[in-house]
């Protein structure tokens, strides 16, 4: 399988200006820009790109570990942090919060820390990877 996107860039860093878009058509055309990445411009950045698909997949590698436990109702809200310093990224911090009614909280915290493992773009990223997790059962 394989995905892609396509970014455009004119101009400078400071003052160019950029588009991109994604296969699936989610986002067509959406801008970015130095302001989008280092101040507080509108527009997308590659660092929340970066953030939304370290979230989704961990919610989805998570819920791939509940099942492997025989969970199969649970509730998986991802947020994903990703810190930036000196032009490196350092740090993914993820806050979840899992409802599994019925389920045990030791299992369904080793799924989870299964998951930060497993997840596929927990493995392509080479940074510190943290989990805050909230479980509720």
């Amino acid at each position: 399988m394989n995905r892609h996107a396509n970014a455009l860039w004119n101009g400078d860093l400071k003052t160019g200006t950029g588009r991109v878009t994604v296969e699936s058509q989610a986002f067509v055309d959406q801008p970015y820009s130095f302001k989008t990445r280092f101040e507080d411009g509108t527009g997308l950045n590659p660092e929340e790109l970066i953030a939304a698909s370290h979230a989704s997949c961990f919610s989805m590698a998570t819920s791939a570990q509940l099942g492997e436990r025989g969970i199969t109702n649970a509730t998986i809200e991802t947020t994903s942090v990703i810190t930036m310093e000196n032009l490196a990224l350092t740090k993914s911090a993820l806050t979840v919060k899992i409802s599994a009614p019925g389920a045990d909280e030791a299992t369904v915290t080793e799924a989870a820390n299964a998951a930060k493992e497993g997840c596929p773009i927990s493995k392509v990223l080479n940074l510190e990877i943290t989990l805050d997790l909230t479980v509720s059962v």
